[in-house]
């Protein structure tokens, strides 16, 4: 038995009604699997509600998706979920993930449609034996496995919709289709989430809607991921992090910052769930955890070893 599934915590944060996820990737090298592990272990102590590990269509990480999934469920005591999205597949490929998913023990799915395999900025087709959207491949996960299902948001709205409404009517459909949770894209400006979390509500969805923390590990990379995500860059945060390009250090310490000052703000105005895209990186995530109350404490040592301790 391994070290994290060995050891069992109870996170002091929890009992505050703070609750939080994690989102991984799958690695692609020895190194960057070292890595993920690493970010993994240093989490695990603070019990999230759950780990996300994302997914690429058309078999570009969905092997080292499916073999993450399967050693986060082997090895640790973390519920994984597994991304899962329409893209270049049909539903008899897609279908077959999913039984492969829910054989393994996997019993939460993220469903996406995804990107386009160009790239978002390409137009999206549906792949013509494949699930239409996000709303259809909801539908297709029910109808198959009682899984829990989750679904993205978008404050600022989806690159490819017209509109926010557009957005919020996918959502309704996805929520009709039995998605119980939505994770959002992230975003710098809570006014983003709240004025659109009065409008997911004023249409009448009542699921939580989780706001997403991206926590900037490198601001040039965040600005880009931003520019592909349709979601926006104040010019504070930018005007935060200039001249810091060579100077790794105090940008860790501005990073801090910043995203605790969201999450704190996010508290105060009630707010009780956040997903974290942790780009396999531990250190800031595990800080703004700490700063929102979220503490791992070991349990009781068993009776021998308390009465040698």
């Amino acid at each position: 038995m391994s070290a994290l599934r060995a050891s069992r915590f109870v996170a002091g944060g929890a009992r505050r009604g703070l609750h939080v996820s994690f989102e991984f990737f799958p690695p692609k090298t020895a190194e960057m699997e070292q890595s993920l592990w690493d970010c993994i272990a240093r989490l695990a102590p603070l019990q999230p509600n759950f780990v996300s590990v994302t997914y690429g269509a058309g078999g570009s990480t969905r092997e080292r998706t499916h073999a993450t999934v399967k050693r986060i469920l082997a090895e640790t005591l973390l519920t994984p979920a597994a991304h899962l999205t329409c893209v270049a597949a049909t539903r008899a490929d897609i279908d077959a993930v999913i039984e492969a998913y829910a054989a393994a023990g996997v019993r939460h799915i993220v469903a996406l449609r995804g990107d386009p395999p160009g790239g978002i900025g390409e137009r999206y087709t549906p792949h013509p034996g494949g699930y239409r959207n996000g709303a259809d491949l909801v539908a297709g996960i029910k109808r198959i496995t009682d899984m829990e299902v989750s679904v993205s948001s978008y404050p600022e709205k989806h690159p490819d919709s017209p509109s926010v409404q557009a957005d919020i009517d996918m959502l309704k459909a996805k929520v009709d289709a039995g998605a119980t949770r939505a994770m959002t894209q992230f975003f710098f400006e809570n006014s983003l989430y709240f004025r659109y979390l009065d409008r997911v509500r004023a249409a009448g969805i009542d699921i939580p809607i989780v706001p997403g923390i991206l926590p900037v590990q490198n601001f040039k990379q965040t600005k880009n991921f931003a520019a592909r995500a349709g979601a926006s860059i104040p010019g504070w945060l930018a005007e935060r992090f200039d001249g810091l390009d060579d100077d790794p250090a105090t940008r860790k310490l501005i990073a801090a910052a910043v995203a605790a000052e969201q999450v704190i703000d996010l508290v105060d105005h009630g707010v009780t769930d956040f997903h974290f895209y942790t780009m396999n990186r531990a250190d800031l995530v595990y800080a703004i955890c700490h700063l929102l109350g979220l503490r791992p404490e070991p349990l009781p040592l068993p009776v021998g070893q308390r009465e040698s301790a």
